[in-house]
């Protein structure tokens, strides 16, 4: 079925710079098909539909740098890009408290569904924006956008700014250091989640 829904949005950026943005949880909105998945208006508001305010700072990230953007258009409760195609939580029944009726219960062909028209095309515009870059000889640094609820099943989360990062210090530890040396934040390293 194809209703018009780009599951995608890509800012074109000058790969030159070196750098990829990518926002897994742009945005709160779904295809009309799949209404409101059973919830209230006031659901899609929540940190549970997507990464409040990432967005819009992977935007003005693109923007100020002249970064190339991959971000997708559509609500964590229709599928979550930022989990493996195998993940049981690829489509969640249930976030921070929240049932959503429309994903409870569900069939396998319908995850399939959604894995092949939304999750999917997100990755292959990722793929193809870090293989053109890798083509030309560039390995680009790759910054991924989220944010998190302060407070998560009763325990706080003090941190404003936070990264997240895994097995290489080479991007993530100058910009902590810099980031502390301004003493405008709380800063996490590898808070409230591990790289």
């Amino acid at each position: 079925m194809d209703d018009g829904f780009n599951p995608v949005e890509v800012i074109a950026g000058d790969a030159a710079c070196g750098l990829v943005l990518l926002c897994d949880h742009a945005r709160n909105c779904l295809p009309a098909e799949y209404g409101n998945l059973g919830l209230g208006e006031d659901s899609f508001r929540r940190h549970i539909a997507y990464d409040i305010g990432a967005r819009d700072v992977t935007v003005a990230l693109a923007r100020l740098l002249g970064a190339p953007a991959v971000m997708t258009t559509y609500s964590r409760l229709l599928i979550d890009p930022n989990r493996g195609e195998d993940d049981p939580t690829i489509v969640m029944r249930l976030s921070d408290g929240t049932v959503i009726p429309g994903n409870h219960p569900i069939s396998a062909s319908e995850i399939e569904s959604r894995i092949e028209r939304f999750h999917r095309p997100y990755h292959a515009a990722i793929d193809a924006l870090l293989d053109a870059m890798l083509a030309r000889g560039q390995v680009p640094a790759v910054f991924s956008v989220h944010s998190f609820t302060n407070l998560w099943k009763g325990v706080a989360r003090p941190w404003e700014v936070a990264l997240l990062w895994d097995n290489d210090p080479r991007f993530t530890q100058p910009l902590l250091t810099e980031l502390r040396a301004t003493r405008r934040f709380t800063v996490g390293d590898n808070e409230p989640y591990d790289g």
